[in-house]
């Protein structure tokens, strides 16, 4: 990477604005309904090595209905470089965008309250910013496995390759790398001057449109993968399911709200395992060795699934994790095959595909 180059050839404010030891930064959290995670979360961002004197925490609250103001009030009372700005619509990207309208920091950093982050995290992407020439940066987001077995399989299927494809910032890297998205991420100012603001129109998906939008620019980002925090997943079988087919959902539904591709091939494998299933079923009219040959990629894909599950059940020496690992494996691809579908359908339908 031309790091000593790229920064030789920025002029004295530039460099001012982008230094680690002088750069300002300030720290985005959309919240709502998260008292919680917001304490803990906003602890650890206290508990950071990053000098106060140049960090601001700006919490964009979609008008919590339970505690999670009165908390965030709390430290914003105890802290000067701590406040809270209402979002009355609620919507993630319109707390994003309010945040970054709200401050005029050098840096600034979306921070998710489901999570806690490293003493050094904020440093050590600040640092990265410049060290690998990036336009935003990311760490390693590692998945709390909670204390039952149900929340343990659902950690297993947030972070597993089998389920989380190549989304380094789910499963983990060994070294630095160039990536296509990150978990949260940290981004230089000028980024937004560039190529705008965050799509309010989409509800989910807007990380991943944004940094679309942001690589076709000839962005780059990074994945530094010794930044770490912990990320604290759904823990019901319902709201994961829930969370998995609204995130598929609103990926394919996104056609219809912009112009940015964001879908992969990839992304096409669960709605095609999906669709497969309903094909097997249409083989019975043509008798059972049309079913035995179309069912091939189901046995394959069960195989492949129980013996993954296994792997992690006696990996974590506990037995009773493999059949729950294994549902919740096939629970992630079913329900976002379904989302897929019920997105692009949907899309379709709406007649507004761009």
């Amino acid at each position: 990477m031309p790091i000593d180059q790229t920064w030789s050839n920025m002029t004295m404010e530039a460099r001012r604005r982008l230094d680690p030891a002088t750069a300002r930064v300030a720290i985005v959290i959309p919240c709502k309904n998260e008292e919680r995670h917001i304490g803990d979360c906003l602890e650890s961002l206290l508990a950071n090595d990053f000098d106060v004197a140049r960090l601001e925490i700006v919490v964009v609250d979609g008008m919590s209905m339970e505690g999670t103001r009165d908390i965030v009030h709390g430290y914003a009372t105890r802290f000067s470089h701590i406040r809270m700005i209402d979002n009355p619509g609620g919507l993630k990207p319109v707390a994003l965008n309010i945040g970054i309208d709200a401050t005029d920091s050098d840096i600034l950093m979306r921070i998710d309250a489901h999570a806690v982050y490293a003493p050094d995290y904020i440093s050590r992407l600040v640092a990265g910013l410049i060290r690998y020439d990036a336009d935003n940066i990311g760490g390693v987001r590692e998945t709390d496995c909670g204390s039952t077995l149900v929340s343990r399989a659902i950690a297993t299927a947030i972070s597993h390759p089998f389920a989380a494809g190549n989304a380094h910032w789910r499963t983990g890297a060994t070294e630095v790398k160039e990536v296509g998205t990150v978990f949260c991420g940290c981004y230089r100012r000028t980024v937004f001057h560039r190529i705008g603001k965050f799509n309010e129109r989409l509800i989910r998906a807007q990380d991943r449109e944004f940094n679309e939008r942001l690589r076709s620019a000839g962005g780059r980002i990074v994945l530094d993968p010794s930044v770490r925090c912990t990320y604290f997943p759904r823990t019901t079988l319902r709201a994961y399911c829930q969370w998995t087919i609204a995130g598929a959902f609103w990926l394919f539904y996104a056609r219809s709200l912009t112009q940015t591709p964001m879908i992969s091939s990839r992304n096409l494998v669960p709605p095609a395992f999906v669709v497969w299933h309903g094909v097997v079923l249409t083989l019975l009219v043509l008798g059972p060795v049309a079913v035995i040959i179309g069912a091939i990629p189901i046995v394959t894909y069960w195989t492949i699934n129980i013996w993954l599950s296994g792997a992690v059940a006696f990996r974590e020496r506990n037995l009773q994790l493999w059949p729950l690992a294994s549902a919740l494996f096939a629970l992630t691809h079913i329900g976002y095959g379904i989302g897929a579908l019920s997105g692009w359908l949907k899309s379709i339908l709406s007649g507004r595909v761009v």
